[in-house]
């Protein structure tokens, strides 16, 4: 009657294994490493990064714990917090040698100390977050102004080439504020330029104003274009802001949205502040200009002599290119850039899309300069840095553009990443800063586990005393929910905060709730007169029905948290959920098989260790004996 099938014992095992070996590699700690990452897009951190690591400690007689390559950068390991500051002086000083144009960001890290067999199942500790293990947080506000005026200097170039496709003739196109105002000669090419700019730009609020001589048309955004510009702004700026914190190598940072204008990012584990703001204050910047490759100008330039609009960098492999200052088109009007081949000669090239606006001018641009070179350039805190350099072989329409030339398959997939991330949509100021020690983040985890190990104690002391045997296997049950619970958290490597740990403690007083109703279940059936074993079938039995709609309801409002929620709300939500769904496996299928193995194998079961079960005035009651 009360005998499991194997596989449900096999089952139970091997998710008891599991719960272990996943929840083992948050008992090892971290290692103090450093982090050498890329802070120019030219720069590829590759295998010869890593032997330039290793050469420099060892150099320094700085010993490592291991040096390993990933796609985030170069990470070595060390021992104790003070070799791994004194490698990042190292490293820096041989990274960076001039420190007012870093080409490498050195940081502080935190690596996982579980052995290489866990990792290789991909056991991996949890992630903490900021109040567990001290770190940044920042809050920025996105210049809504600043995006507009950047959409409204763009709207106003596609205007003057839309209408110098359609020849009309304007007397001027300037931006007047919130305004865009284009002026006209009579009131007919007005009309006609008005028609035209109606069709094609259904985002813009037409006037007609002035007489005479002065006729003017004043184009301005709609208020859904409006808010359109600002949701765009805060979205492309969180996906940079997303490729930045990659260099820093924050293992789960939060960056997220804050009511209409504001982005708030923590970095869990990032003591150097400074560095943190350096990364999030980059102002990057794509732009599309065309090489002065007219005799001599190279050069002059290169003697001192720059000719006057141009200015002088230096292109991938080292070669000097003298570059126009006039910006031909900005990545604002990039949709796509993916990696490929060129059909005609196999080679590695980059595919990009334009927009409609995009489309026009780079067409333009194309025809009146095929056969000259056009550079690509990533503007960042005032400097420049030429991604690509491509001759123009014919004019290039439909927006579908093909940059190829002397670019490996693994330098086109690099550009193209580039070119996908762009730049900040708006400029962004820091309004808030707290840094959070790491010492008040140990105190935070301490009182947490203490909270929740006190807690633990006390319910396995009760239960014990009162439901004896089956209070014990309860006890298991629940160690075993707790388990699981952590081990699928790291699974999914969920980040733990402080709320996350609260949840974990009302979790074990929610899961016990279960085995009282089982137990309490199996004492009314015991009073009732059943045996036994037909006592512990009919109480889990009719208990499961009550313990599925318990926390069905409550499972509702988590789910409830976990949709509206954000924040630390979310965190408790995702732990709350996940708990519910352990603590009915652990109730019901791990302690009905302890049960089973304790008591389901004596055919002529007279009692059950279950406490004292009251009955008319007797003292214990042992039940029938089957048969």
């Amino acid at each position: 009657m009360n005998r499991y099938p194997l596989w449900k014992y096999i089952l139970v095992a091997v998710a008891l294994v599991f719960g272990f070996i996943y929840t083992l590699p948050n008992f090892y700690g971290e290692s103090p490493a450093v982090q050498v990452s890329s802070a120019k897009v030219t720069l590829k951190i590759d295998e010869g990064t890593r032997a330039r690591v290793e050469s420099a400690l060892q150099a320094a007689s700085i010993t490592h714990d291991g040096i390993q390559l990933d796609t985030v950068g170069v990470k070595a390991r060390f021992k104790d917090t003070d070799t791994q500051l004194k490698a990042k002086d190292i490293l820096e000083r041989a990274f960076n040698p001039d420190p007012a144009d870093p080409q490498y960001v050195i940081a502080l890290n935190l690596l996982s100390a579980s052995p290489q067999w866990l990792t290789s199942l991909r056991a991996l500790p949890m992630y903490l977050g900021l109040d567990l293990r001290g770190g940044v947080h920042f809050l920025l506000q996105v210049d809504m102004p600043g995006a507009i005026t950047k959409r409204l200097d763009s709207t106003a170039a596609d205007l003057r080439s839309l209408l110098r496709d359609k020849n009309v003739r304007h007397a001027g196109i300037s931006r007047d504020g919130e305004r865009i105002v284009i002026r006209f000669r009579d009131a007919e090419t007005r009309a006609a330029g008005q028609k035209i700019l109606a069709s094609s730009h259904d985002d813009l609020a037409l006037a007609e104003v002035g007489q005479g001589d002065d006729l003017r048309l004043i184009a301005s955004l709609k208020p859904e274009a409006l808010k359109r510009i600002g949701e765009f702004a805060i979205k492309q700026n969180i996906n940079t802001l997303h490729n930045r914190i990659n260099e820093l190598g924050v293992a789960e940072p939060v960056i997220q949205q804050q009511g209409a204008d504001r982005i708030v990012v923590q970095l869990p584990g990032v003591q150097d502040t400074a560095k943190a703001k350096d990364i999030l204050g980059r102002t990057a910047t794509l732009e599309i200009r065309m090489v002065d490759d007219g005799p001599g100008a190279l050069e002059a330039g290169l003697a001192g002599n720059v000719p006057f609009g141009t200015e002088l960098y230096t292109e991938r492999g080292g070669s000097p290119l003298l570059v126009k200052k006039q910006v031909v088109l900005t990545g604002d009007r990039l949709t796509d850039a993916q990696p490929g081949f060129d059909s005609q000669t196999n080679e590695a090239a980059v595919h990009l899309t334009l927009d409609s606006a995009g489309a026009r001018i780079f067409k333009d641009i194309t025809r009146d300069n095929v056969g000259k070179r056009m550079a690509i350039l990533l503007i960042e805190k005032g400097k420049g840095e030429v991604v690509t350099a491509p001759v123009i072989r014919t004019e290039i329409g439909g927006g579908r553009v093909q940059i190829s030339g002397r670019m490996t398959t693994a330098e086109a997939n690099d550009v193209a990443l580039l070119l996908r991330a762009g730049s900040l949509a708006a400029p962004m100021e820091i309004v808030e800063e707290r840094t959070i020690g790491p010492s008040l983040g140990a105190e935070n985890i301490s009182r947490g586990f203490q909270a929740t190990l006190w807690g633990f104690v006390a319910i396995a002391v009760f239960m014990i005393l009162y439901y004896e045997v089956v209070g014990l296997i309860s006890v298991i049950a629940l160690a075993s929910n707790l388990l699981l619970l952590v081990a699928l958290l790291s699974l999914l490597q969920a980040t733990l905060t402080l709320p996350g740990i609260a949840a974990i403690a009302l979790t074990l007083g929610m899961a016990i709730d279960a085995n009282v109703l089982i137990n309490e279940r199996i004492r009314e059936e015991l009073r009732a007169g059943l045996p036994p074993q037909a006592a512990i079938a009919e109480g889990y039995e009719r208990a499961f029905a009550t313990i599925l709609d318990s926390n069905v309801t409550t499972m509702i409002a988590g789910l409830a948290l976990l949709i509206f929620g954000s924040g630390p709300v979310r965190g408790f939500a995702v732990v709350h959920c996940l708990g519910i769904l352990t603590s009915i496996f652990s109730a019901v299928v791990i302690s009905r098989a302890l049960i089973n193995l304790i008591y389901g194998r004596q055919k002529k079961l007279t009692k059950i260790a279950v406490g004292t079960v009251w009955k008319e005035g007797l003292a214990t009651v042992s039940g029938k004996k089957q048969g």
